[in-house]
């Protein structure tokens, strides 16, 4: 029998990760469809903080 103290703890997405998590979709999201109407400016700081920011604080907060 496993007792449930001991168990690991799940994973519980509340409002803030949602919204970061979203966040981070729609950063991408706009950031691959500006790199292929060809910007090289915006399109990779987006991607950046998509992937690198607000993904891994949306799963970590």
């Amino acid at each position: 029998m496993i007792n449930r103290a001991e168990s690991p703890a799940r994973l519980q997405f509340r409002r803030r990760n949602v919204v970061l998590l979203s966040a981070a979709v729609v950063s991408l999201a706009v950031g691959y469809y500006l790199l292929a109407q060809g910007d090289t400016g915006l399109a990779p700081m987006l991607l950046v903080l998509g992937y690198c920011i607000l993904f891994p604080l949306g799963l970590a907060l």
